[in-house]
């Protein structure tokens, strides 16, 4: 059971990346997906969600209008569309799968995570 992330890298502020995180060993299909962030000296940060409860899509706010989590269950991949890059976004990216998640951010509930992916918003 294995997720893999991938996509991070340098950006300049207002660029874009395109996070992916494949899933191995195992069907997505039925899980609810998240991806969080870590910045340096900072503690780990919900930023988008996808319930396997109910389909809702949560962001935090910081994010809204700016990044778009989906799904594919035919590549049994997750993505993370980030547009309109700022400094602040600025962290390490890891991709997390869960069976029973009630909470979007709550970390805990999450049963399988990704290595993490560096993304750098910089000029």
């Amino acid at each position: 059971v294995q997720l893999q992330a991938s996509g991070g890298g340098l950006v300049q502020p207002g660029g874009s990346l395109r996070l992916s995180c494949e899933a191995s060993g195992f069907s997505l299909r039925y899980y609810a997906i998240a991806w969080f962030r870590q910045a340096p000296g900072k503690g780990r940060e919900g930023v988008s969600a996808i319930s396997n409860e109910n389909g809702g899509t949560y962001y935090t706010d910081s994010v809204k209008g700016r990044f778009t989590i989906s799904r594919d269950n035919a590549r049994n991949t997750i993505t993370l569309q980030m547009n309109n890059l700022k400094p602040e976004d600025t962290a390490v990216y890891y991709c997390a799968t869960g069976l029973r998640v009630g909470l979007p951010w709550a970390a805990g509930e999450y049963d399988y995570w990704g290595q993490g992916t560096q993304v750098t918003v910089s000029s």
